[in-house]
């Protein structure tokens, strides 16, 4: 009996052992290094914040806020009176 678990302890420390070396390779190929892709994520995102950080700043130059948008009829002008009331 106790050599059979010894047999077995064996065998799983081997068998652990095969796939620490399996999975090394996976482990080797990671680089701390950016990939083009994820450098022009990174910038296309650093652009889109200046952007939204100088529309803000125009924003409150003009005294404007996004929280009361500013609602423009262009044909306010063009209309007469009330007209809902059907005359006969």
């Amino acid at each position: 009996m106790p050599g059979a678990a010894m047999k077995r302890l064996i065998a799983v420390s081997v068998t652990l052992a095969a796939f620490a070396m399996l999975a090394e390779p996976a482990y080797a190929q990671r680089t701390k290094e950016k990939t083009p892709l994820q450098i022009e994520d990174q910038q296309k995102k650093e652009d889109q914040a200046r952007i939204e950080k100088q529309y803000n700043a125009t924003l409150k130059k003009t005294g404007r806020t996004d929280e009361a948008p500013v609602v423009i009829d262009p044909w306010q002008n063009m209309r007469g009176t009330d007209d809902t009331k059907i005359k006969r």
